[in-house]
């Protein structure tokens, strides 16, 4: 029955006409990193830790150190090097799981979500306690909403937070993803992130964020937090300990750095963006809207100036998302294998607490890569296909290599920040329609 809604290429090409397909070259983007050594993750989390405010926490008090958040480079070293270093100081620490509503919203799916991370108690040697429990702990001055947290947070004698800075998906602000986050939704368990989700519709998260943080920081004994900063590889390329006292301010200025190393597309006006897979391990929006320049699913947020594609084919899903397609309500259009492996239940309750359902609707179904590339092709104006802006990524993580059509590939030789690395050649089509190359970026195909 679901093949049955795939628009067959055949009905496709009739519509479209003698529609020439680009040739496609390879691009590689020239980044220069630093990444923090493997072998130093440890004892860089570890001396982090001693920048903290614990002035507060009597010898021997312990001290509850919050993680959770997915894609994180390296994160169970992190966690266990926060673990080693708070208990260095005399403290006892313990984990909790600080992601809002996700793992099903039980304390033990939480519990195996942050297994899934590389967070246990055997890697990160201290008790993991999780809980849905909340505490209510003040309420906002102007708007009087009432302030969750995590109810074992609540009666520690020091909170520890531990997470990445980096542009959000849904909104622009002084601070987005990162420390404050994390203490506003994710401390606050699936009631904190539906309170904030709900209130985002006329307050916005960039507004409300940095309000609640600071009723959070006035009300618990928050000693910091443990910052992360990745590169354009998603390599750890800077650990630092942000105390209480600089906690928003030292996140902007965090924030920055994170804007000036996420990846990006290499061009930003393009026809058609061909994208592998999405997935929650990618980005909570599947897609990163910072990265596809599409926004128009969320509430009272202004789309990113940039890039302009003017169409998305969707190809697959990743395997770790489990069936979550959220993020497919940015394409234009979607192979089947997206129809096929969706869990439908999983997208909309996420849809639903984050309050971004359009983010879930299904765009047309087309039946493999060639009828979803003509079908792209075929809207976006009176551009022949051979002459058409088009890239192929493998998802809005993984940007360092892409395919690119012959027009991009020109306009890389002039750039000294990109590097041509295959010339334009024909596509080439499996029996089933499909592409014949495998993922740009690593090689890996929209199943891994």
């Amino acid at each position: 029955m679901r093949d049955s809604l795939a628009v067959p290429e055949d009905t496709i090409r009739t519509t479209v006409g003698d529609l020439a397909l680009p040739r496609m070259g390879v691009v590689e983007q020239v980044w220069e990193t630093d990444p923090i050594p493997t072998e130093e993750i440890e004892s860089r989390a570890a001396s982090a830790t001693h920048d903290l405010d614990f002035d507060h926490v009597p010898d021997g008090g312990e001290v509850a150190i919050g993680a959770g958040s997915r894609g994180i480079a390296n994160l169970g070293r992190i966690v266990r090097g926060v673990v080693a270093g708070v208990r260095e100081q005399g403290y006892e620490p313990f984990v909790f799981p600080a992601m809002g509503s996700h793992g099903g919203a039980t304390a033990e799916g939480q519990r195996e979500k942050l297994n899934t991370l590389g967070v246990s108690e055997e890697t990160v040697g201290c008790e993991i306690r999780a809980t849905m429990e909340v505490e209510t702990v003040g309420e906002t001055p102007e708007r009087g909403v009432s302030v969750y947290a995590d109810a074992n947070a609540v009666a520690a004698d020091a909170i520890v937070m531990v997470n990445r800075i980096k542009p959000h998906t849904d909104f622009s602000g002084e601070v987005e993803s990162g420390l404050s986050k994390m203490l506003v939704i994710g401390m606050g368990k699936q009631k904190g992130a539906k309170m904030a989700h709900d209130w985002a519709v006329d307050w916005s998260l960039r507004n409300m964020l940095p309000e609640i943080a600071s009723q959070l920081l006035d009300s618990l004994p928050v000693a910091g937090g443990v910052a992360i900063v990745e590169d354009e590889h998603d390599d750890t390329t800077l650990l630092e300990g942000v105390p209480a006292s600089g906690f928003l301010k030292r996140e902007r200025e965090l924030l920055e750095m994170a804007y000036d190393r996420m990846p990006t597309l290499p061009f930003d006006e393009l026809d058609v963006l061909v994208v592998d897979r999405i997935g929650k391990d990618v980005s909570g929006q599947g897609m990163d809207t910072n990265v596809t320049g599409r926004r128009h699913f969320t509430i009272n947020e202004p789309e990113p100036e940039s890039p302009e594609v003017k169409r998305i084919f969707l190809r697959g899903m990743t395997e770790k998302t489990k069936g979550n397609a959220m993020g497919m309500g940015q394409a234009d259009f979607v192979h089947h294998d997206i129809l096929d492996g969706i869990d439908t239940s999983k997208a909309l309750i996420n849809a639903i607490t984050a309050s971004t359902v359009r983010c879930v609707r299904l765009p047309p179904v087309v039946e493999n890569d060639r009828a979803g590339l003509l079908g792209a092709l075929g809207t976006v104006g009176p551009v022949a296909g051979d002459e058409a802006r088009v890239l192929r990524v493998t998802d809005t993580m993984r940007l360092q290599r892409v395919y690119a059509s012959a027009p991009l590939i020109e306009a890389a030789r002039d750039r000294d920040d990109l590097r041509v690395v295959a010339e334009p050649d024909e596509l080439a089509f499996d029996d089933d329609g499909d592409f014949a190359a495998p993922s740009p970026d690593g090689g890996h195909d929209s199943s891994d």
